[in-house]
């Protein structure tokens, strides 16, 4: 069962990011920033699963056209009662855009809970003309392992990857080219990030040659 479908978690969703998660938060979000900047000429973006919305919110906020797309409706339902950006329910598996629809597709704690990633990772690259940008936590830190080690329904359900096992997925799922650029966060260690193999949450920008 997807835990996200329960309305009690949505309804309590962005209260993480404004307390336990406010720096991690941060953090992430500088980082994906710098992705970003891979892609100069982007104006749209599709979030795949975008939860309560609070990345796609984000996306909009950095003057790019976004939409958020997720299987869950109580996700969708509190997307939408939070902002006015366009909310899609779909499947990941099989996204309702013809190819190359938007300039980026994001994929933000997703990954780790979708049973097939490389078929999603294709579907993504489908409708992406430019890249993906990926946020994924890092199977081989402290923070991948404490995640692991609290379980629930929420990060039981969860698989994790090291930055060399997103890299083999993506070349796996494309069918072209591609350079890929990752950083992790260190957060608690440093205020940064660094392409070391350990730090706890994996940015990583996919854009063709």
């Amino acid at each position: 069962m997807n835990p996200f479908a329960d309305p009690a978690l949505a309804a309590n969703y962005e209260a993480w990011y404004q307390a336990a998660g406010c720096r991690a938060d941060q953090l992430e979000k500088a980082l994906l920033a710098w992705l970003l900047t891979r892609f100069p000429l982007a104006g749209t973006l599709l979030e795949v699963g975008c939860g309560s919305g609070h990345f796609t919110r984000w996306a909009g906020e950095k003057t790019l056209q976004a939409t958020g797309l997720d299987i869950s409706l109580p996700m969708i339902a509190e997307a939408e009662r939070l902002d006015s950006v366009p909310y899609v329910l779909g499947d990941a598996l099989a996204l309702p855009f013809a190819d190359n629809t938007f300039d980026l597709v994001t994929l933000i704690t997703t990954l780790e809970f979708v049973s097939e990633p490389i078929p999603v990772l294709e579907e993504s690259l489908r409708v992406a003309e430019q890249g993906l940008i990926l946020g994924v936590l890092n199977r081989q830190s402290v923070l991948g392992w404490q995640r692991r080690r609290a379980g629930g329904p929420v990060w039981g359900a969860a698989c994790f990857f090291t930055p060399t096992e997103m890299a083999q997925l993506v070349r796996r799922a494309a069918n072209r080219a591609v350079e890929i650029t990752w950083r992790t966060t260190l957060w608690p260690c440093w205020q940064g990030w660094l392409p070391l193999p350990w730090g706890g949450f994996i940015g990583m920008a996919v854009h063709w040659r």
